[in-house]
């Protein structure tokens, strides 16, 4: 009996070390359960990514293995990084061989090279997402061994050999598989503290923060708070300070500003209250933004190769966005957010140009097409 005939479906999850590669693999999860309410899925990542907290979160099982980039390392560090990822294949093939899985479904990081590598040697079709434009290494040097490749938008199928590539969209939470209408995003800003009278503003870093966002935004609050409210996410590193900077505002300008370091199941509450979003250009850029038509100012990270960049352009390109580079943050911030804000007929062609670009049902798609390559190995 195969894996779509049967009421369960056995799949092992692997990708982490930042949100972009979680979040969208436990919307496919959702999407699997929700079809398949039997189905056993085990997620293997390391004790040190993203996955570690948020994987059990979700109420899925976790098992952590060794596991290291070896991108920007010195001769010494490379050698221990490969001693690491040697011991992940080795931890890998026993995790595999006890769950014996229908199918290995991977979405980047250096935590599933050696997984898929163990899949690989032991039979287990691979399934990968590429949730950026630009593959990273990992998914570049993985894409040989998997049955077949999905990604968010078509652009990224020129990565890849012919016939390997499946669109399938960005699996965005359940939360934002349908557009918020006023309701829902009244609903939110009163759950966030948010009042009704002032735009929202988001801003954050992607999952770990990002201290130049961070210092512009603080840089220019006083002219930003006279026009709109701030929900401002700052990562760990950040948050003291920034509250330290928030507490010297006057009190009615302290009501408009909220600081958080990290928003767990409150973010997709913040991403429906936004009127607009500064942010990095991380995969769920992509996904998440024009799930809810939301108009953005990205600022590529500039050490994180070209797929920050690509995934800024791609939506600049069709209206959504607009980019500042790092380098040029601290002028530019303040004067583009106000400009935004002040023109609401910019924002309004923003977002429709966003909601555009949404592709809803992409989980629901990805859980499919686990299923049809699960079966086909049968």
């Amino acid at each position: 009996m195969n894996c779509r005939t049967r009421s369960f479906v056995k799949l092992v999850i692997s990708g982490g070390g930042t949100g972009g590669h979680v979040y969208p693999a436990l919307a496919v999860a959702a999407a699997l359960q929700r079809q398949k309410p039997d189905s056993r899925i085990v997620w293997i990542g390391t004790g040190e990514g993203m996955e570690a907290d948020l994987v059990p979160r979700a109420g899925l099982t976790f098992e952590s293995i060794a596991a290291s980039g070896l991108r920007g390392r010195n001769p010494l560090a490379a050698v221990r990084s490969a001693v690491r990822l040697g011991r992940g294949f080795w931890q890998s093939r026993r995790l595999l061989r006890r769950l014996r899985p229908d199918v290995l479904f991977v979405t980047g990081g250096y935590v599933c090279v050696p997984v898929t590598l163990a899949a690989r040697q032991m039979g287990i079709p691979v399934v990968i997402y590429l949730p950026d434009i630009e593959p990273g290494l990992a998914i570049k040097f993985l894409a040989r061994f998997a049955s077949r490749v999905a990604v968010t938008t078509p652009e990224a199928q020129t990565f890849f050999r012919p016939g390997l590539t499946v669109v399938t969209g960005y699996p965005v939470r359940p939360e934002l598989e349908t557009p918020p209408s006023e309701a829902v995003r009244a609903e939110a800003r009163r759950r966030l503290g948010l009042t009704g009278d002032l735009p929202v503003l988001l801003v954050f870093g992607g999952s770990r923060g990002a201290r130049s966002i961070n210092r512009a935004l603080t840089a220019h609050l006083e002219p930003l708070l006279e026009v709109c409210q701030i929900v401002h996410v700052t990562g760990r590193l950040d948050e003291a300070w920034v509250l330290e900077r928030r507490a010297n505002l006057p009190a009615d300008r302290q009501a408009r500003y909220r600081v958080s370091a990290y928003l767990h199941d409150e973010m997709p509450l913040a991403l429906q209250a936004a009127d607009l979003v500064v942010s990095r250009a991380g995969a769920s850029t992509l996904g998440e933004f024009p799930a809810v038509g939301l108009p953005a100012v990205l600022v590529p990270y500039p050490y994180a190769g070209a797929h920050q960049a690509r995934n800024a352009d791609y939506l600049a390109k069709h209206g959504a966005a607009v980019v500042i580079q790092d380098n040029l943050l601290a002028q530019k911030l303040g004067e583009t957010v106000l400009e935004l804000l002040n023109h609401p007929e910019k924002l309004s062609a923003m977002r429709r140009a966003s909601q555009k670009l949404a592709v809803p049902g992409a989980a629901l798609h990805l859980a499919r097409l686990i299923q049809e390559v699960g079966t086909y190995a049968d």
